[in-house]
């Protein structure tokens, strides 16, 4: 009896942890789809000499502001050396988030936010990007309270930021 009881409690327990957490579902990730994709195109709208061209259906756009010069071969594995300096794309002014300057960081390009694996391979070894990335190819409705306090966020990046990033790439190693 003991063991059937013990049975029944692990799989209600089992079970109860397969519910899904608030605002998981797949209409709210197209509620905050609408509202990043209206906050990019006003934007791009409200500033015509950008020329921005989107990357497939992503809602992601880029703009090549220097293509580069050297070809590379881009995959999750590649490593990819920057400068970039991004910022929270919003009504109430672009308050930057992270910088580089002078500091130039390498990462895994399958490690980085997805907005970035889809513009890096934009540009060639030398070139300057600029990114349009909605919440859902960056942090989504993640809050990041660590990132952007040293320049100002009191809070740290919000849930469903959208993005805004330029990115020179320095270098690319396979």
């Amino acid at each position: 009896m003991n063991r059937a009881a013990l049975i029944i409690l692990l799989l209600c327990a089992c079970f109860a942890a397969c519910i899904k957490a608030p605002g998981t579902s797949l209409v709210a990730y197209k509620q905050q789809a609408a509202v990043d994709d209206k906050i990019i195109t006003d934007y791009l709208t409200a500033n015509p000499g950008l020329n921005a061209k989107k990357i497939d259906t992503s809602g992601v756009y880029y703009i090549v502001k220097q293509q580069g010069t050297i070809n590379a071969l881009f995959t999750n594995s590649t490593l990819v050396t920057v400068g970039d300096t991004g910022r929270v794309l919003s009504v109430s002014g672009d308050p930057v988030f992270t910088q580089t300057n002078e500091f130039h960081p390498s990462y895994v390009l399958g490690s980085v936010i997805r907005g970035w694996q889809l513009g890096i391979p934009q540009i060639k070894k030398g070139g300057i990007v600029r990114l349009l990335i909605p919440s859902r190819y960056a942090y989504g409705p993640n809050a990041q309270p660590q990132i952007g306090v040293s320049f100002g966020l009191k809070n740290g990046l919000p849930a469903n930021a959208v993005l805004d990033f330029d990115i020179q790439l320095y270098d690319v190693s396979n």
